[in-house]
């Protein structure tokens, strides 16, 4: 993964991000349901696997509305990023059909 520069909190100071490494492992998912309240958005990763009826949450995310919306424009920009240096994602598989699982609008 690329360095990146350190995020900046509301006064414009630099954050320290410390991970352990049990969560650097990080969670693979393919899958997002997503709720909403008022107040917060639940985003619930999950991994599915082709011929299991049964699927597992890995992780769930809770975040205010305004971090939702900022979490929208900070992935559109990233990738944005990514597609000019390794050409557009594509969102069909390679044989022109639409996926039948995983993350969908």
């Amino acid at each position: 993964m690329a360095d990146q520069p350190a995020p900046q909190g509301p006064q414009g100071q630099k954050i320290q991000i410390h991970i352990d490494e049990a969560v650097a492992d990080g969670h693979y998912s393919n899958l997002v349901a997503i709720n909403h309240s008022p107040a917060e958005f639940v985003l619930d990763f999950v991994r599915m696997v082709p011929m299991v009826p049964k699927a597992k949450v890995q992780t769930r995310v809770l975040m205010a509305p305004i971090h939702a919306k900022s979490l929208v424009k900070a992935l559109e920009q990233n990738i944005k990023k990514y597609e000019d240096q390794y050409g557009e994602i594509k969102t069909q598989s390679p044989d022109g059909h639409d996926k039948t699982f995983g993350f969908q609008a």
